[in-house]
């Protein structure tokens, strides 16, 4: 594989972003960010044997769960994809507030998907770590933007 072909599918990725299993999660957890802020940027470094493993994950995936994460991330739009998929992990790790901008693309694209796609990213090298302990926030995050985005009085815009 060559260079851009490994980008592309880390890019793609790195778009279909998902939650841990259910089982694992909990409802009493606290505030406290599982990342802390100034250490987020990093969490995207990887080594040749992280970048195998995603690829390798990635490859056998059933084209049909393939194709179903693209739907989802569609629905998010182009600058959901982009954008807003870095900031809703940043929101699940360090506990900083998507934009409303960011929740209405979230909304958009359904529950459903925004959950699966949550649990997609979770299984990445780079992310698997924290697997068992984003189900409750996961959930918090698309509580919060539902209820933001279905309250037109809203003016609780936060900064990217």
């Amino acid at each position: 594989m060559d260079t851009k072909t490994i980008f592309m599918a880390f890019f793609i990725i790195n778009i279909l972003v998902s939650c841990a299993y259910p089982c694992l999660g909990q409802e009493d957890v606290d505030d406290k960010p599982l990342v802390n802020p100034g250490e987020f940027d990093t969490l995207d470094a990887l080594s040749p044997a992280s970048q195998e493993y995603n690829i390798y994950m990635l490859e056998n995936l059933p084209p049909k769960y393939k194709t179903y994460l693209g739907t989802c991330a569609d629905k998010m739009g182009p600058s959901g994809i982009s954008e807003c998929n870095e900031d809703v992990l940043r929101e699940i790790l360090t506990n900083k507030p998507v934009s409303r901008e960011c929740c209405l693309m979230v909304v958009r694209a359904g529950k459903e998907c925004y959950m699966e796609i949550r649990k997609f990213m979770f299984r990445l090298y780079q992310l698997k770590r924290f697997a068992s302990q984003v189900f409750f926030k996961t959930n918090e995050v698309w509580n919060r933007c539902s209820a933001e985005v279905e309250s037109p009085s809203s003016s609780h815009d936060h900064a990217i």
